[in-house]
């Protein structure tokens, strides 16, 4: 027994691994998938067929009990009808002339029938006929003449020998003299009065063929339905309808050859005596149940491959995820035996082979850790000592530079104040405190007011430069000093205005610095009375200001424009205005809710 255990292990244990996986998934998954779907399939079926009779049911009796209440009501009506004293006293009498008819059927007679045709609208025509000579035939009231006696449903209705008849039968339109039409209707004699009993009095009440074709086309997913009478005549089906001036209207109903009397359904329309013998009868359509049977197994194998789908790719996520570890720690292995000391650089995982795998980084570096001598480490640490070295002799020499700069400066400061050059001491004053400035200025954003003093001392230099030949102004509101903007957002547009617009000209160049605050915004606007520029060439410098890939003109007014739109998007307005020979004007208009304020 312990020699058959092991014989079997070992077989097990020759199996590869990714055929172990694969017969897994076959028989493990597969195989109880497929069956448990069959036995599914085959239970579904059963209730799919038992839903369907039950649907079949339910429509057959919902059909039976809305035809069954159609012909009700109109007995009921009739029955109501037969019993009005009035009416049975209006008939009874005999009118002198049709004009004395006219004025009792307009005191009684107009609404006594019509009054119940809207809340059954199942009717669509109710007529009283009597053998009253003296009444005008017409409307609802028709005299009895031998053109009824000699109808159908007249005889049909002598025939019955019945109070109540309920009877289906052709006669001619009552829209087209010409044509038959098939009628249903409810016929009944008056004579529940003894006494009002002069004359014959005769009910007859149409229904509505359209409503009881509406019940049996509703019913035409579930059922083929035919009304029949009590002599197997059928009155209404979804094939034949209601058609006029049918040669045979009625024909005998027979089973159709491609059912069987499985498939047919049958129910009395009611008890009452005028129904006896009626039946709605239907015939299952097979195409139904074979529908839902076809939907049923799409679904169900639907279900079928999506599970099977989803445990291919479990179990292909499984044995890559295993597959693919064991074989990065076989070739590094491999690795280690040919002194390669690399590391597997993979997620390794929380499970057994992940486990494996940290132990196998931990011991591979242990061992790189060894063989490392101590004179590489030490040659490591000199090279980085060095280079620590360096970098700090690089710092002291970037700190050194401004200072010298500065010290040169004041040392110039100095001579220029000994030997009373004040113009010259002003601007030196003026150039060193612009330099420090600009050394020390780290803030991106800085108020409205540190700019403006900043453009200051640079006019200034400016000024010294250009002598009687160069001026500037400044118009600032006092609201607008304390909001903040992007440092040297000012400056570019001022020196591009000297460089480019004042030098060009030979008498006294002005440049302005405006900012105000107005409607919602701060507007700063920077204009010269230079040379100005020739609309191809104003268009040319508002197209490189705007084009990112531009370069070699106009770069201090770009710069200022990518900043501000860096700062504040699409929502600040930035224009260029120039004439030939009047000047530039550069502004800028920024909503105060963007800026800070200080």
């Amino acid at each position: 027994m312990l020699e058959r255990k092991w014989k079997l292990r070992k077989i097990v244990n020759d199996i590869p691994l990714n055929f172990k996986f694969l017969l897994i998934f076959f028989i493990g998954v597969l195989l109880p998938i497929i069956l448990l779907n069959l036995l599914f399939m085959d239970r579904m079926s059963d209730l799919i067929k038992s839903r369907e009779e039950q649907n079949l049911e339910i429509s057959l009796e919902r059909a039976r009990k809305d035809i069954h209440d159609y012909l009700d009501g109109g007995v009921a009506v009739s029955h109501a009808l037969s019993r009005d004293k009035t009416l049975y006293e209006m008939l009874d009498q005999t009118y002198e002339d049709p004009l004395d008819f006219y004025t009792a059927f307009d005191e009684q007679l107009r609404h006594r029938v019509t009054s119940y045709m809207p809340v059954n609208n199942q009717i669509q025509r109710i007529t009283i006929f009597t053998d009253n000579k003296s009444i005008v035939s017409g409307g609802n009231y028709q005299v009895i003449n031998e053109e009824v006696k000699n109808s159908d449903w007249y005889k049909l209705w002598k025939k019955s020998n019945e109070r109540v008849l309920v009877t289906a039968y052709q006669a001619t339109d009552s829209s087209d003299k010409a044509l038959t039409a098939p009628y249903l209707s409810v016929i009944e004699r008056m004579d529940y009065i003894d006494h009002f009993d002069t004359y014959d009095k005769l009910l007859r009440i149409d229904i509505d063929l359209s409503k009881i074709y509406d019940v049996i086309v509703r019913e035409r997913d579930y059922l083929n339905l035919y009304l029949v009478n009590e002599h197997n005549q059928i009155i209404m089906s979804a094939q034949s309808g209601y058609q006029r001036n049918s040669a045979d209207p009625y024909t005998v109903f027979k089973l159709p050859e491609q059912y069987s009397n499985e498939d047919v359904h049958m129910v009395s329309i009611g008890t009452a005596k005028y129904v006896k013998g009626w039946r709605l009868i239907g015939m299952a359509e097979g195409t139904r149940i074979t529908k839902a049977m076809i939907d049923m197994r799409l679904f169900i194998g639907a279900i079928a491959a999506a599970v099977t789908l989803m445990a291919t790719m479990f179990i292909y996520v499984m044995l890559r995820s295993y597959n693919y570890r064991v074989k990065r720690l076989s070739r590094h292995m491999q690795k280690v035996s040919n002194e390669k000391f690399d590391l597997i650089q993979i997620d390794e995982g929380r499970d057994e082979i992940g486990g494996l795998i940290r132990n196998f980084n931990g011991m591979t570096a242990k061992i790189n850790a060894l063989i490392n001598n101590v004179y590489k480490l030490e040659i490591q640490k000199k090279n980085l000592e060095m280079e620590r070295v360096r970098a700090e002799l690089n710092f002291m020499q970037s700190q050194m530079n401004p200072h010298f700069l500065f010290n040169t400066l004041n040392a110039i400061l100095v001579v220029c104040t000994k030997n009373n050059y004040s113009d010259v001491t002003d601007i030196i004053k003026s150039l060193s405190k612009l330099l420090r400035r600009l050394l020390s200025w780290k803030e991106d954003l800085v108020s409205l007011e540190e700019e403006l003093v900043f453009i200051e001392m640079y006019l200034k230099i400016e000024k010294f430069r250009f002598r009687e030949k160069f001026d500037y102004q400044f118009e600032i509101d006092e609201e607008a000093l304390s909001y903040k903007i992007p440092k040297m957002s000012i400056q570019p547009l001022v020196e591009n205005a000297c460089k480019h617009g004042i030098q060009t000209i030979d008498g006294l160049g002005t440049v302005r610095i405006s900012a105000t605050v107005k409607d919602a915004c701060l507007r700063v606007v920077i204009a010269d009375n230079g040379k100005g520029m020739e609309a191809a060439k104003l268009r040319e410098v508002i197209l490189a200001v705007r084009n990112e890939n531009s370069s070699g003109t106009s770069i201090g007014i770009r710069n200022v424009y990518r900043r501000l739109e860096l700062y504040y998007d699409d929502q600040v307005r930035f224009d260029i205005v120039s004439r030939p020979d009047e000047g530039t004007e550069v502004s800028y208009e920024i909503p105060l809710k963007l800026l800070d304020h200080t």
